[in-house]
């Protein structure tokens, strides 16, 4: 039976270096592929846009999730990979996508996950995947 050891989740290179290089901890995206992630499992990050691949890896300490991503920019800070313009901008963006209740017509609220991450480390050459892996992300099984 294949047991679900981790995640990895789709980060463009122009961010990637942030988590090697910059001593960035926490990777902060809306929830999807999160139910059977706990700490002590793996991120392998996903390098996407150009020289697409695994290109490291992390151990999950922590899981915080928020309605608001701000609070989780408060909570965090400089610790985050993304600025808090750029997650501005992301959060415009997913605006777009929000879903609507048919019943009701009010919007759902988006739940937002931050990964706090130790043990980052980087692979020596970028390693394929052996499948595509999607927007939301994939668990990682071994």
């Amino acid at each position: 039976m294949n047991t679900i050891t981790g995640a990895t989740f789709p980060i463009p290179k122009e961010y990637m270096s942030r988590f090697f290089t910059k001593g960035k901890t926490v990777f902060i995206k809306p929830a999807t592929c999160y139910k059977e992630i706990k700490p002590g499992m793996k991120l392998v990050f996903y390098q996407s846009h150009e020289d697409t691949g695994y290109v490291g890896e992390a151990i999950i300490e922590s899981i915080d999730f928020s309605e608001d991503p701000l609070t989780l920019y408060q909570k965090f800070g400089d610790a985050l990979f993304l600025t808090r313009e750029e997650l501005n901008t992301y959060m415009t963006g997913q605006e777009r996508w929000a879903g609507v209740r048919v019943t009701s017509e009010t919007k759902k609220k988006r739940i937002w996950m931050a990964l706090t991450l130790k043990q980052i480390t980087q692979y020596p050459l970028v390693r394929k995947p052996e499948r595509f892996v999607p927007v939301g992300g994939q668990y990682i099984r071994e």
